[in-house]
């Protein structure tokens, strides 16, 4: 009888429960990852089709049916090219496993020796480029550099970017807080809506967040102003609280990170 009790209280009561838990944290982490990205655009324009759809079936709008019915097809195919971009990057943070994790710890000290360097750039008017990974590696932007292996220190990314040595038109890349790589380059954006002011600095940015799960520091070289790309999106002309705050959140302890000067 007590066995049949714990039975039934499972079945009717923890399993249900159980169920409901598991729907309720997959719909919260694929609706963070559509919130960060353009994607939720097309959330919104699916339900507000899907909404035409179902008052044309209650109102029997036939022609207006037989039109949705034939267009289905056109629009999955108009969707998968115009989102592109956006669909690449949730199946990419699918494939990963980032969607399931709800937070990471920040490394201080690397952001404070990046944010160090970085504000004097800034004051210079010297252009750089801080891309910080998280679960995507960048093993084929390392390639297309110099291999180095030094500590990280704002000295020597100030002695990179802060003169036209011959690596500073490139990437440096940096793993577990040492330069592995430098004079690498980065993919530039194709998106269309780019601001004409942006040089090649911030589509290198923009395109490099567009293909992988990055975080991109960009310094512009004609107004000095310090801003954040990620999740396919460019945040311009942060402050340097905002940017202390964004990168805490965004970058996690063992994060691996590239810097990319002047282009």
């Amino acid at each position: 009888m007590e066995l049949l009790n714990r039975f039934w209280l499972f079945s009717e009561v923890i399993r249900p429960g159980l169920d409901i838990l598991v729907l309720s944290i997959l719909i919260y982490q694929v609706y963070q990852i559509l919130v960060q990205t353009k994607a939720i655009q097309l959330v919104k324009g699916a339900f507000l089709i899907a909404l035409v759809y179902v008052l044309a079936f209650f109102l029997k709008l036939d022609t207006l049916l037989w039109i949705m019915n034939g267009l289905v097809t056109v629009l999955v195919i108009i969707i998968a090219i115009v989102f592109q971009p956006e669909l690449r990057n949730i199946f990419t943070r699918i494939g990963t496993g980032d969607w399931l994790r709800f937070s990471g710890r920040s490394n201080p000290v690397q952001i404070e020796t990046v944010l160090n360097a970085v504000e004097i750039l800034s004051g210079r008017r010297r252009g750089g480029l801080i891309v910080f990974t998280r679960r995507i590696g960048l093993k084929n932007i390392m390639d297309t550099g110099t291999r180095i292996g030094a500590e990280l220190s704002s000295s020597l990314v100030l002695s990179i970017f802060g003169f036209d040595t011959p690596l500073h038109d490139g990437a440096i890349i940096i793993v577990n807080g040492k330069i592995a790589a430098a004079g690498c380059f980065l993919p530039l954006s194709e998106q269309s809506d780019i601001r004409r002011s942006f040089g090649t600095r911030h589509r290198a940015a923009l395109g490099l967040a567009e293909e992988t799960d990055a975080v991109v520091l960009v310094v512009s070289e004609e107004t000095g102003a310090i801003s954040l790309a990620y999740d396919a999106n460019l945040y311009y002309d942060l402050s340097a609280k905002e940017l202390r705050r964004s990168l805490k959140q965004l970058i996690e302890l063992r994060e691996d990170f590239v810097i990319e000067g002047d282009s």
